[in-house]
C-alpha cells in the first residue's frame, strides 16, 4: 500500500509547513522551478524559513515572488546573483536577509550525504577561499579538503515530468537537476507533476526517484513564467 498522498490542489499540499522550516526548492534557475507549490507556499503563509535552492530566485516569480514577501530568513544557494536576481539584491543589501554560498557540487553532495546517511565528508572545493573559514579541514593524499556536513530540509518542494499512484517520479532532461537529491534530504518531499499515471505504467529503467521518498504528490497543468529584465 502506497504512503503517498495524491492530492487536489497545491495548497493542500504545502499545508503544515510551519514557521522556521527549512525547504529546499528544485530548480537550476527556471528549469524544474516548482512554481505551483512556491506559490502555494506564499498563500500558507510560513515565515522565518531558511530556503535552499540553486539560485536566489529570477525576476519576481516562483522563489523571487516568496523571497518578496519578506518570510525568508535565510538562503543557502550556489549562485546568489545574476542579472534578474534584482529581489535577493535588495534585501540582502538592506541586510534583511541571510546568505550562505556553497558550491554548486556541495550543495548537491551535502543534500545527498543526508539523504544517505553519511554524517560528514572531507572536499577539497573552497579550500582557501572565505567558504572554508572556520571549518575543520584535514590532508589526505597530500591535499587539503574541509569537512561539510549534510543540509536536510523539514521539506523539499520539486517539480517531475511524471508520477505514478505510488509516488515513483519520472523528470524531463534538465528539469532532473536537483530534484532528486533533495527528495531524499527531506523529511517530507512534496512534488508538483504535469501527469500521474496508474502504478505500473512508468518504465521501471526510467524511474530516477523511488516511491518511498515522496510524500505528496499534486498535478498542476503546465504554465510559462516570463521574467522581466534586470532593474
Amino acid at each position: 500500500m502506497s504512503r503517498t498522498e495524491i492530492l487536489d490542489s497545491a495548497d493542500e499540499a504545502v499545508r503544515g509547513v510551519e514557521d522556521g522550516s527549512t525547504v529546499l526548492v528544485g530548480g537550476f534557475g527556471m528549469a524544474g522551478m516548482p512554481f505551483d507549490l512556491v506559490d502555494a507556499l506564499i498563500r500558507q503563509g510560513a515565515g522565518d524559513l531558511t530556503i535552499v535552492s540553486n539560485n536566489a530566485g529570477n525576476g519576481d516569480v516562483g522563489l523571487a515572488a516568496l523571497l518578496k514577501t519578506g518570510r525568508v530568513r535565510k538562503v543557502i544557494c550556489s549562485f546568489p546573483r545574476q542579472s534578474d536576481s534584482y529581489v535577493f539584491d535588495e534585501l540582502y543589501r538592506a541586510g534583511r536577509i541571510e546568505l550562505e554560498v556553497v558550491p554548486q557540487g556541495n550543495l548537491a553532495e551535502r543534500m545527498r550525504a543526508a539523504g544517505a546517511g553519511i554524517g560528514a565528508f572531507y572536499c577539497p572545493t573552497g579550500v582557501g577561499t572565505p567558504l572554508a573559514e572556520g571549518k575543520e579541514t584535514r590532508t589526505i593524499d597530500g591535499r587539503v579538503h574541509v569537512l561539510e556536513y549534510p543540509i536536510r530540509g523539514d521539506v523539499a518542494l520539486i517539480s517531475a515530468h511524471r508520477a505514478d499512484t505510488m509516488g515513483n517520479l519520472v523528470y524531463r532532461k534538465t528539469a532532473r537537476n536537483f530534484g532528486p537529491v533533495m527528495a531524499t534530504a527531506a523529511a517530507r518531499t512534496v512534488v508538483q507533476v504535469g501527469e500521474i499515471v496508474p502504478a505500473g505504467d512508468l518504465d521501471p529503467e526510467a524511474v530516477v526517484t523511488p516511491g518511498i521518498y515522496v510524500d505528496r504528490i499534486v498535478r498542476v497543468e503546465a504554465r510559462h513564467y516570463t521574467v522581466q529584465g534586470a532593474r
